[in-house]
């Protein structure tokens, strides 16, 4: 939890202000969905016991165009030929309120929560016996599990402008949930918007920038606002006013997105999301926050200072990182204890402290684990130099010669979870392809991931900068660098199903990587059944944390009449391995039946079904090797490793040609799907993607192509005076 929202673990009673933009839609209906993830909300966090009081626009913008219909079915067509006179809005007030309140109680019906309406005006808050009964009657309602939804009255109304108006008390329904958290006591004012909160400049500039903490002695001359809601009073000026007012008299307020589903509850949990006005803010003014664009700019620039050095000079940048490893063990070591005992004292699950650690799970010992990073870094310096190659070249005519050259990509964001090895591997391929590199970590290995930045960054020469890697400490920070398609140009994201999900559905950046990975083994009836066991023990067994472990046995039916398939079944149990059936294998192995075949354990676990041959187990891979995310997340494929072990020459063929996976074995355990197993040196992640690279993902990987043309003076003028050739020369060593 960040610390300037540690707060919100004492909340109680909260205002929720949802403006006109998130009630309807861009053609004036209501935005049924984002209200009814609204009410989703409010009724859990009724159940949860929190005091939840409702403060909703949209009568007006909802009467108007009701009427705004009603008037058009009823009107000839020469009345539709006349000037057309705007439509009373103390009408469209009143229309539109009832429609409104109907909406609210019908979604709350839904939910079984009850819901009552409150109607006030300015005038009425002139009346010290009418605030003394509002706050009486709304504590009644609290105490009843009663969610009280209040809104101007503006079919009454008698302010004098539709805007501010300075002999008021409130003058809109930002200053109305701002006055109401005063007179009710709330604990917290949560602002919903149709943007994630206050920016430097209008959302829609991409410099603009996302402020989490308004400061007001920082911030006030700094901010540019751009146009007003396209249906609210004020926009983003009044909210920012009614916050500001409301914070400094000693109520937090969050202004934040009503587009997403669930951004009150991460309000809630403290989560770094939308804008935090506090009357303790300028006390953080000293906290300093990362910069994302800048951040991103400074790797773009140190990674053009690195791709302009030799490549001797860029392979001893290597030579000395891996030195200063090997130099550090203890320390290392040291930072990487601290993590797995955190961790454990936490209750993580095994499979994550797994890998955590640099430790006997991956080498003999912690030593041998840093040397064996430095060992592979050595590699990757030893390397061809792979920025500027020429993989192509042609002749396109006389004296013109067309080559095409491989190119470092730019700035790479990488996000992972756990694994503090990953930093090291990810660093030394960013390294020797060119590119500028930004780093998140888990917060799990927090202090693992900081000691090996410093020590990595700290042996890359001045000429190119330390900033050409950079570490990001918090997730909050992610969203902003997601923006920067502009500075970044490629995420890679390695860890869990829902982070590669939500990252590919939040950014416009490339995306490679892989959501899954449930690897199957299909064991044919033509298979040597020692060899077999030992391609299926070493696949679950050597490290099941490992996205490229054996999650899914598939075994030809035939074994089961052999006694073959029992034996292997009964190795598998005493070796501490949980099984789970399919339809077929459960009743006839009495084991217990699966949840779903899409599930990845990244324990000693798996799934065991039997097939009919081999065309049906590559039905069943790709059918099952994917995996669905219901309306919030896209569809990913797993597709990620699959081996067939068999003796069956026409088997193999099949399998082999047929799978449509990144990597697909034969007679070889799924755990050989590794960068350093390939000869990669090490990898940045393994991708199942179809598009730039697949499988595990190495230096090349991180490459691009450009052109490079050659010529004497030629010209295309309308291609008169020149001959073309396309001849394929010899590529020069």
């Amino acid at each position: 939890m960040d610390r300037s929202r540690a707060f919100v673990k004492e909340v109680k009673r909260l205002i929720i202000k949802v403006g006109t933009a998130v009630v309807t839609r861009a053609d004036g209906r209501l935005a049924l969905g984002r209200l009814g993830a609204l009410c989703e909300q409010i009724k859990e966090l009724n159940s949860q016991g929190y005091e939840v009081i409702l403060v909703t626009s949209g009568a007006v913008g909802l009467g108007r165009q009701r009427l705004r219909y009603r008037k058009l079915v009823n009107s000839s067509f020469a009345d539709l030929q006349k000037p057309q006179v705007e439509i009373d809005g103390k009408a469209c007030a009143a229309v539109g309120q009832n429609s409104l309140m109907a909406l609210y109680d019908t979604l709350f019906i839904q939910l079984d929560v009850t819901s009552a309406q409150l109607l006030v005006t300015d005038h009425d808050f002139r009346d010290k016996d009418f605030r003394k009964q509002l706050s009486e009657t709304v504590n009644s309602l609290l105490t009843l599990k009663v969610v009280p939804i209040l809104n101007e009255n503006d079919a009454v109304s008698t302010r004098r402008a539709p805007y501010e108006d300075s002999s008021g008390i409130f003058w809109d329904n930002d200053s109305l949930s701002a006055l109401l958290a005063l007179e009710l006591k709330a604990d917290l004012l949560v602002l919903l918007s149709d943007v994630e909160g206050l920016y430097s400049g209008p959302p829609s500039d991409p410099k603009s920038k996302l402020i989490h903490t308004y400061i007001k002695e920082k911030h006030q001359d700094e901010i540019t606002f751009g146009d007003k809601s396209r249906v609210g009073r004020g926009g983003m000026t009044a909210k920012v006013k009614a916050a500001a007012n409301a914070a400094y008299a000693g109520i937090p307020v969050v202004i934040t997105s009503g587009y997403a589903p669930e951004n009150i509850i991460r309000v809630l949990q403290g989560q770094r999301i939308g804008t935090l006005f506090h009357q303790d803010a300028h006390l953080w003014a000293s906290v300093k926050e990362v910069d994302a664009r800048q951040m991103a700019v400074a790797a773009r620039e140190s990674s053009r200072r690195l791709q302009a050095l030799s490549s001797e000079d860029r392979k001893k940048i290597l030579l000395d990182v891996a030195d200063a490893l090997e130099a550090n063990q203890k320390r290392i070591q040291a930072e990487n204890e601290a993590d797995i005992s955190e961790a454990q004292l936490a209750g993580y699950e095994k499979p994550l402290v797994a890998r955590l650690g640099l430790s006997a799970e991956k080498a003999s010992t912690r030593f041998q684990c840093i040397k064996s990073l430095a060992k592979n870094m050595r590699a990757i310096a030893n390397m061809e130099d792979p920025i500027g190659r020429v993989l192509k070249r042609t002749e396109l005519a006389d004296g013109l010669v067309l080559e095409k050259t491989s190119s470092p990509l730019g700035v790479l964001l990488i996000v992972f979870e756990s694994r503090p090895d990953a930093l090291v591997q990810i660093a030394s391929l960013a390294i020797r392809s060119g590119n500028g590199l930004i780093l998140k970590g888990g917060k799990e290995a927090k202090r693992s991931n900081a000691v090996l930045h410093k020590i990595i960054t700290e042996a890359i020469p001045d000429t190119v900068g330390g900033k050409l890697i950079g570490l990001v400490t918090s997730r909050e920070e992610i969203p902003d660098l997601l923006k920067l398609d502009d500075v970044i140009d490629l995420v890679i994201p390695r860890g869990s199903n829902k982070l590669v999900s939500q990252i590919k559905s939040s950014t416009k950046i490339p995306v490679l990587g892989h959501a899954d990975g449930i690897c199957h083994v299909y064991v044919d009836k033509s298979a040597n059944m020692d060899m077999a066991k030992r391609i299926v023990f070493d696949a679950k067994l050597d490290y099941p944390a490992a996205c490229n472990a054996m999650e899914t046995l598939l075994v030809h039916k035939d074994l089961a009449q052999t006694g073959a398939l029992n034996e292997l079944i009964v190795d598998l149990r005493v070796e501490g391995v949980t099984l789970y059936g399919g339809p077929r294998a459960s009743s006839l192995l009495n084991v217990p039946e699966a949840r779903s075949f899409h599930h990845e354990y990244s324990s000693l676990a798996c799934t065991i079904e039997l097939v009919d041959d081999v065309h049906a187990a590559i039905d069943h891979i790709h059918k099952h090797g994917r995996h669905l995310y219901f309306l919030k997340f896209p569809t990913f494929n797993s597709a990620h490793t699959d081996c067939v072990v068999a003796e069956d020459p026409e088997v193999v063929e099949v399998f082999l040609h047929q799978v449509d996976s990144a990597a697909v074995f034969h007679n070889a355990s799924t755990r050989f799907c590794d960068g350093s197993r390939f000869g990669l040196g090490a990898e940045v992640g393994i991708s199942t993607s179809r598009i730039h690279a697949r499988g595990p993902v190495g230096v090349e990987g991180l490459l691009t192509t450009r052109w490079i043309l050659k010529g004497n003076g030629q010209v295309v003028n309308g291609d008169k005076e020149i001959s073309y050739t396309f001849k394929d020369l010899p590529i020069e060593s």
